[in-house]
């Protein structure tokens, strides 16, 4: 009986954290936009550009997880991503691309 409260609530927090469409998410103290982008036919597969990684190559690392996660969440409701390799926040990626940080992902569609 407690299990949903506990549930829903975990699932509103997450949601607020993920902040509110089309306002202005800062990492380190910078702020970087980014645009992602599916990849085809593919829904799950995108990339995502960062832009202005000379600010910190840390934060936009970040935005572009932020942006691949809000989208896997909003999409397909799970926030799992296998990214590409060369182009995964988590292991130091930093292709860089006419000035841009570019990630490289798949959501997982369960």
């Amino acid at each position: 009986m407690m299990r949903p409260m506990i549930v829903a609530l975990a699932a509103t927090l997450a949601l607020t954290a993920c902040g509110k469409p089309g306002s202005r998410v800062r990492f380190d103290d910078n702020y970087y936009p980014a645009k992602l982008s599916k990849v085809g036919d593919r829904r799950e597969d995108f990339v995502v550009a960062v832009q202005d990684p000379g600010q910190g190559i840390a934060g936009a690392r970040e935005a572009g997880r932020f942006e691949a996660t809000r989208y896997c969440v909003e999409t397909f409701g799970d926030s799992d991503i296998i990214w590409q390799a060369g182009y995964d926040p988590d292991n130091g990626a930093a292709v860089i691309d006419n000035g841009k940080l570019i990630l490289r992902g798949s959501c997982v569609v369960w």
